[in-house]
């Protein structure tokens, strides 16, 4: 299974969103590395700030764009990991060996797998899917 473990960062600490700094980021290598070392880790990020962002909606048929920073957000995602687990509880332990700062959270969610959903969601998902040798520019 895989799960995705969203990086919540402290707002009210973070506040302007300031670049993490050395000690914070070799702590944060050293979780990756145990990732990797495991063979769970299959992707991870940092993301740019929300001021740098934007959010496309869609609202009465009409598509919208609101560029960064977003007034209401109280919780920002400020990276991810992609990892590989057995179960649930197996990605909780690996979010909970990450070096949080104080107030900063973790969230875990599985990831869809085509095999979860009926028969003729995934017919209709193969519809959709673009043969590699189309996707190359």
């Amino acid at each position: 299974m895989r799960f995705m473990m969203f990086m919540y960062p402290n707002m009210e600490i973070v506040g302007d969103w300031e670049p993490p700094g050395a000690e914070d980021v070799g702590k944060m290598a050293k979780f990756n590395e145990q990732l990797t070392k495991a063979g769970v880790l299959l992707s991870l990020d940092g993301l740019h700030p929300p001021s740098e962002g934007a959010r496309v909606r869609s609202t009465g048929g009409k598509v919208g764009v609101t560029d960064g920073p977003f007034a209401e957000a109280k919780e920002v995602v400020g990276g991810y990991w992609l990892i590989q687990a057995k179960s649930k509880e197996e990605a909780v332990e690996w979010a909970s060996r990450c070096p949080l700062g104080e107030g900063d959270f973790i969230e875990v969610r599985r990831v869809y797998e085509m095999s979860d959903f009926p028969e003729d969601v995934q017919a209709a998902a193969e519809l959709s899917q673009v043969p590699p040798e189309q996707t190359s520019a």
